[in-house]
C-alpha cells in the first residue's frame, strides 16, 4: 500500500474512533449534568442554527445530524495532523501514544476556543460545564490514541523500514 493511501485510511480510522469515543463521552457528560444526551452534539450545529441549538435535549434530524456530521469531520480534521506527526516518529508504546494524543487534543482545544470564531467553535461551551468540556477533550485524546493503535494494527505505521 502506498503511503498516501495508508495515511488516508489511517486518518479515517483514527478520526472515526476519536469521533465515536468523544461523542459517547459528550452524551454521558451531558446526562451527568442533568441534560439530554444529544444536547452537546445538537449544540455543535450552532454554526448553522444559532445558539438555540444548544437548548435542544432530544435528537432530531436537523440539529443532531448536522452536529454529529460536524463533530465527525472535526475529528477527522484533527486526526490528519496527528497521523502526519506520528509518521515522522518512531513507533511508541501506548502510554507514550496517549501522551502524544493528549498534546494533540490540547492543541485542538486551544484552536477551537482560542483561534476559531465563536460561530465555528464546537459549541460545547453552550451545553456543558468547563469541567465536562475538559473531560470531552480527554476523551478525544483517548479516542485518538486508540484509533492510531487500531490503524497501526490494520495498516502498519507507514514509517520508513516498516511494511
Amino acid at each position: 500500500m502506498d503511503r498516501w493511501t495508508r495515511l488516508a485510511l489511517s486518518t479515517l480510522v483514527t478520526g472515526s474512533v476519536a469521533s465515536v469515543v468523544s461523542a459517547a463521552a459528550l452524551a454521558l457528560l451531558s446526562r451527568a449534568e442533568g441534560r439530554g444526551a444529544a444536547r452537546p452534539l445538537n449544540a455543535t450545529s450552532h454554526w448553522l442554527y444559532g445558539e438555540a441549538a444548544a437548548t435542544r435535549d432530544e435528537p432530531d434530524r436537523a440539529h443532531t445530524l448536522v452536529g454529529t456530521g460536524t463533530h465527525h469531520a472535526s475529528s477527522l480534521f484533527w486526526a490528519l495532523p496527528f497521523q502526519l506527526w506520528l509518521n515522522r516518529q518512531p513507533r511508541r508504546p501506548f502510554a507514550a501514544l496517549l501522551r502524544d494524543a493528549t498534546v494533540m487534543s490540547a492543541i485542538a482545544a486551544a484552536v477551537d476556543y482560542g483561534a476559531t470564531p465563536r460561530r465555528f467553535t464546537p459549541g460545547w461551551e453552550l451545553a456543558l460545564s468547563k469541567r465536562s468540556m475538559l473531560a470531552a477533550y480527554a476523551a478525544l485524546a483517548i479516542g485518538l490514541a486508540v484509533g492510531v493503535n487500531m490503524s497501526e494494527t490494520m495498516f502498519g505505521t507507514g514509517r520508513s523500514g516498516e511494511a
